[in-house]
């Protein structure tokens, strides 16, 4: 028996093609909408045209199933954790990605991230051995702030530049409304496809009060590669790529956790060798995106969750689930699909999602025993650091660039604060001084 495995490991399923395609489709279902936000956001906040985001979207896409056939298939004992877990655009990279782009132009955003790809395939061994350092109490606060520090991105997509009220709130409303009704009240695939659901009907209401442009998805092509170097030859600001560099940390430790998690479902046990395969892969999408001007893939929690639901286990279906991804990202008239989206919609739609992230950081704070040792003195300096730049957006405007994009981002000003208090609190000096917050 391997290092990697354990003996109640789950006996690999044997569906049938049809119910193996249903359930890739129904995962599928289940990400689209958050993994086709994150280029939604970024489009929005550098004023991008929606033919370009179009582009960003379909290269989203496609990026995104192959990472997921690499995650389930393997690629022999180099890159691929071979679990049943499908990835998408991290919520980790978007702000990081957004100031970048203010200040060094798009070019530098793309460049950064070629260099943390290079960075997050040289550390995924060193990282797979050091978890200890990256307790729930770490990952919980970090995760925590991401969700926080994207919601009021998708407050200005509802309103833009316009007060509270009318129709968009209304509308907002109704969208938020109806996915926590499906998803409280719904059953099985409507229940797990309520964001999708939210969505289409959302989009139907607001072309009917004159808030959608598909004006061009007439003149987009069916089938189309991703553009090379999108915005010109990248650049590699030294800020850029410190900052990009600890959202690849990030990002491991959210996979590092999913993984874990479908590890209690698959029975397979997830040592350092499996793991610094899985996040390896994680790396290789980041620098892959920078070529194909795509975001950093991580697993997504709703598809972990899904399989928890489901009992469906089987590497096949999350495998089908990459190839839908895959046709999908290459079809640029569904990326202009998307790109045209009412955003009142999208920001509804994100709302939610962006909550559900911060959601999942409370549940891994919860696992936490803040009773004992110096865990609340972790977790509330590190949560206190990362609202400053949501709650003072301009606090940190004089500062050199390199300050301003490293600690302008509430995910890496949590992460440093957070990874370096429990470093000094729970590992520095006696070991009578560590608490019990792994």
């Amino acid at each position: 028996m391997s290092a990697d495995t354990l003996g109640t490991e789950t006996p690999p399923q044997r569906l049938s093609a049809w119910r193996t395609a249903l359930f890739g489709l129904q995962h599928v279902l289940v990400m689209y909408a958050g993994c086709v936000t994150v280029p939604l956001v970024f489009g929005e906040a550098l004023g991008l045209s929606t033919s370009t985001v179009a582009v960003l979207v379909n290269a989203d896409l496609l990026l995104a199933g192959a990472i997921t056939i690499l995650q389930a298939a393997g690629l022999g004992r180099l890159l691929g954790a071979r679990m049943p877990v499908v990835v998408g655009a991290s919520f980790t990279s978007v702000t990081p990605m957004i100031l970048i782009g203010q200040e060094y132009g798009l070019s530098a955003v793309y460049g950064t991230m070629i260099a943390a790809g290079i960075f997050g395939v040289l550390v995924a061994v060193p990282f797979s051995r050091l978890v200890r350092f990256f307790p729930p109490v770490v990952r919980g606060a970090v995760v925590t702030m991401i969700g926080l520090s994207l919601i009021g991105k998708s407050v200005t997509m509802i309103f833009g530049d316009q007060p509270a009220g009318g129709s968009r709130l209304a509308l907002a409303a109704g969208v938020i409304l109806l996915i926590l009704v499906l998803m409280r009240f719904g059953r099985g695939f409507l229940g797990q496809s309520a964001v999708l659901i939210a969505l289409l009907l959302g989009t139907g209401v607001a072309a009917l009060l004159s808030m959608t442009d598909f004006a061009g998805v007439g003149g987009a092509d069916w089938f189309g590669l991703p553009r090379l170097f999108l915005f010109g030859a990248p650049s590699f600001p030294i800020a850029g790529i410190i900052s990009m560099c600890l959202v690849m940390l990030v990002i491991y430790t959210e996979s590092t956790a999913y993984m874990l998690a479908v590890s209690e479902t698959t029975g397979q046990r997830v040592g350092p060798r499996r793991l610094a395969r899985g996040l390896a892969a994680d790396g290789v999408s980041a620098l892959l995106a920078g070529f194909l001007t795509s975001f950093p893939d991580t697993i997504f929690a709703q598809n972990v969750s899904l399989v928890r639901m489901t009992g469906i286990t089987s590497r096949r279906v999350v495998g089908v689930a990459g190839g839908i991804l895959v046709v999908l990202g290459l079809v640029p008239k569904m990326g202009e699909v998307v790109a045209s989206l009412p955003t009142v919609v999208i920001g509804a739609v994100s709302l939610v999602m962006f909550a559900s992230v911060a959601g999942v950081g409370i549940a891994t704070l919860s696992q936490v025993d803040f009773s004992v040792g110096n865990n609340l003195l972790i977790v509330s300096p590190a949560v206190g650091i990362g609202m400053i730049p949501i709650v003072a957006p301009d606090v940190y405007a004089e500062l050199p660039s390199a300050a301003k994009i490293i600690f302008g981002s509430a995910a890496t000003s949590t992460v440093i604060v957070a990874f370096l208090l429990n470093l000094i609190f729970n590992h520095v000096g006696s070991t009578s001084r560590r608490s019990a917050s792994a």
